[in-house]
């Protein structure tokens, strides 16, 4: 019997992905545990591995696909004894149980209608190779795959032909393209003489004909905007910030902190003989966090209908802006590590969330979150909170301000720190009580080495 390969959901929330390449073939032999294909999802490009062994028979969901809806059919793996007949056959829903409900007779049926031959179902088309470039438009139709290839080698798409579905620029295609060096930037495409006398479509058109109605009155105002499609990256982030937002009641507190002291102890550590490591703000942040949420408990929490989950351990999930969005990578135990090891942690994590590669592991779950805004110069800011945690820390930037100590007026580096927490979870007196350890131990950062 044939074994179908189905959409895989490679995350909780995940209800659709791209099918971003096969690293196998038809008619190549599979065994379990064999990477057979990379599927983009809304975070990360993550590798599929097979789970029986047999032969590939059919693949029915071509390189390059976007929008595949988790547990749709993309192959027919063939056991022993089957041939390439049997995967057509699987493919056409032909086999056994496969007939639509809906091309089965009813019981009231006229007589002699039991004895009619129902319609086989079509087999599904290949889709067929595109003999133009995959554009409509201004728009050009093309996996995230072969956008991020074509981008990084300096190849316009517009001089490509298309054979993925509909005519979509795929991985293929750009490779082909870089083999033949037809498609460098720069160079005019053979078909462009034909075309310079024809006028310019207006920018407002392609877009509309992309995304939203020409009508829209967003076009009278803006007649050159462009219309960017929606990530699968972009869709989750915009639905569970509108949730957190409209759903989550938001208490935020704030807090200005020293950090000279801080600032002494790392160029201190960073500057030791056969130190191996480069620590960050960002890190000593992380560590006096997570000791915080030590410290006070009752903010290291979860909302749920059903109760308030209390952790004991802290995870802590750290905000990395990446191409096109935002993920959370999470330092797993975060108060036992020290310093170095979390500044390793970090930078690894961030490193692969930027090139795609974190595991689901490693970027779901977290019981508290940073956001650190500084480098960029913001002095403060609030973010929203990334539920189900109860609360997130936003970081603005160090400056030299003045303050009174000992009476007298001074400078200081100070750094606003400002805490948004779940009010269902977490009270005013907690989160003040967080944000007071916390100050003390930036502004005393020995207490981050007992």
């Amino acid at each position: 019997m044939t074994i179908d390969v189905l959409m895989p959901a490679l995350s909780p929330t995940m209800t659709e992905g791209t099918l971003a390449k096969w690293h196998i073939k038809e008619g190549d032999e599979v065994t379990a545990g064999d990477v057979i294909a990379e599927i983009e999802t809304d975070k990360a490009t993550m590798e599929v591995e097979a789970v029986d062994e047999g032969i590939l028979g059919k693949i029915l969901v071509p390189d390059g696909t976007e929008n595949v809806a988790v547990n749709t059919l993309i192959a027919i793996i063939l056991e022993e004894g089957e041939d390439a007949g049997d995967a057509e056959k699987a493919a056409s829903g032909s086999g056994d149980n496969s007939k639509p409900a809906a091309e089965k007779p009813k019981e009231d049926d006229k007589a002699g209608a039991n004895e009619e031959k129902a319609p086989e179902p079509k087999k599904p088309e290949a889709p067929a190779k595109a003999d133009a470039p995959a554009e409509k438009g201004d728009r050009i139709f093309a996996s995230p795959l072969a956008k991020r290839i074509a981008k990084d080698n300096g190849l316009d798409l517009a001089k490509m032909s298309g054979s993925g579905p509909h005519g979509r620029i795929i991985k293929a295609d750009v490779d082909a393209a870089m083999k033949d060096g037809s498609a460098k930037a720069g160079e005019k495409p053979a078909a462009a003489t034909a075309a310079e006398s024809a006028p310019a479509a207006p920018k407002a058109s392609a877009a509309a004909s992309a995304v939203l109605s020409q009508d829209d009155p967003i076009f009278k105002m803006l007649p050159e905007a462009e219309a960017i499609p929606h990530t699968n990256m972009r869709k989750t982030i915009a639905r569970r910030l509108t949730e957190s937002a409209r759903d989550v009641p938001h208490f935020n507190v704030q807090a200005d902190v020293a950090i000279d002291n801080l600032m002494a102890m790392r160029k201190q550590l960073n500057e030791r003989d056969g130190a191996d490591y480069k620590i960050s703000v960002n890190d000593f942040i992380i560590k006096a966090s997570a000791l915080a949420l030590k410290r006070v408990p009752d903010a290291n929490v979860a909302y749920t209908e059903q109760a308030i989950l209390k952790f004991d351990r802290v995870d802590m999930a750290v905000a990395v802006a990446i191409d096109g969005g935002l993920i959370t990578p999470i330092i797993k135990d975060c108060a036992s590590k020290g310093l170095a090891t979390i500044s390793a942690e970090m930078k690894d994590l961030a490193g692969r969330a930027r090139d795609g590669k974190l595991k689901p592991e490693e970027y779901q779950g977290g019981t508290f979150s940073i956001s650190n805004l500084g480098m960029f110069g913001v002095k403060s800011f609030n973010s929203i909170i990334n539920a189900p945690q109860g609360g997130i820390l936003s970081v603005g930037a160090g400056e030299a301000r003045p303050i009174v100590k000992d009476g007298a007026l001074a400078t200081a580096t100070i750094l606003s720190l400002s805490l948004a927490v779940d009010h269902r979870c977490i009270d005013g007196a907690v989160a003040a009580g967080f944000l007071k350890e916390l100050k003390a131990l930036i502004e005393d950062p020995i207490a981050l080495m007992l």
